[in-house]
């Protein structure tokens, strides 16, 4: 259980988002059919100087779920669970490095977990040959999990749709083979709405193409007039809070309600505002959502 140290961290915490401990805020729009989460790579510098604490402040401002990040798996999958849970957070869904996922399909099984998503391709496989190792790894991944009572999912960033080399189908990406060379029974999709539009895809476009495949989605907005490309790094943030910038919210989100899609994570990876004001105005702006 939390500790008085923790529920002092969580008290300033909650005050810094102008939250009280008394009061939790309603989880979602009464009329949403979305559930909201944070993924916890958003607040890693938190994380790992008091869990508790930023776990129980997410709750304060009004999220209902977290999606773990591989820093807090130092921690034994039951104990892990049962910090999640204290916090009054759900958890269904949780990001693993590439090369850990089929040591890691107990320890998820464990978490109670619906999903196992791969957020990131290793760099030296951003080629072709490389999208066709992932795909072969994604198939028998998926497998497994699929084995095991959860889902496999991957988490498109921007770097996928950079153009490979041409096939004897004509101009390829890596985005492209991966979804030509996966079973889609077994591999899903996380899609980040950001990182498309930073690649130049439409991400209202992309949500409807896949839907067949799209099982969760991943939430922050960019700012007007950025450019786009599929570098990774410093240049390819253009991030800002949700409503502040220019993705179509409200299309993307009745077209996720249309396919049924119903976990929805706040994904910002870098913020101007202190951490919990930020997350505070994200969820104030998915308030206004009616899908």
């Amino acid at each position: 259980m939390p500790t008085r140290r923790d529920f002092l961290r969580l008290s300033a915490l909650a005050t810094a988002a102008g939250c009280t401990l008394g009061r939790i805020p309603s989880a979602f729009a009464a009329d949403s059919p979305f559930i909201y989460g944070v993924q916890l790579y958003m607040v890693r510098k938190e994380a790992p100087q008091d869990l508790p604490g930023i776990l129980h402040a997410i709750r304060q401002v009004g999220f209902t779920q977290i999606e773990l990040f591989p820093i807090v798996y130092t921690h034994p999958a039951p104990e892990l669970r049962r910090i999640v849970a204290d916090s009054g957070l759900g958890l269904v869904s949780a990001h693993f490095d590439y090369a850990s996922v089929p040591t890691k399909i107990d320890y998820a099984h464990q978490l109670g977990l619906e999903y196992m998503v791969c957020p990131m391709i290793p760099k030296d496989q951003w080629n072709l040959d490389g999208f066709h190792k992932a795909a072969d790894d994604f198939n028998t991944w998926g497998r497994s999990v699929h084995d095991a009572g959860m889902q496999f999912v991957f988490h498109n960033h921007c770097y996928e749709f950079s153009p490979q080399a041409t096939t004897t189908d004509g101009a390829t990406t890596g985005f492209d083979e991966l979804m030509k060379h996966t079973d889609p029974a077994l591999v899903k999709l996380e899609f980040d709405m950001y990182w498309l539009a930073q690649a130049g895809q439409d991400p209202l476009t992309m949500l409807t193409r896949y839907a067949n495949r799209v099982s969760l989605l991943h939430l922050k907005d960019r700012i007007a007039n950025a450019p786009t490309g599929f570098v990774m790094g410093p240049t390819a943030k253009h991030i800002t809070e949700m409503g502040k910038g220019t993705l179509n919210w409200p299309a993307i989100f009745a077209e996720a309600h249309k396919q049924g899609i119903r976990y929805a994570y706040l994904d910002q990876d870098d913020t101007t505002l202190p951490i919990l004001d930020s997350l505070k105005e994200n969820f104030a702006y998915l308030q206004t959502i009616k899908a």
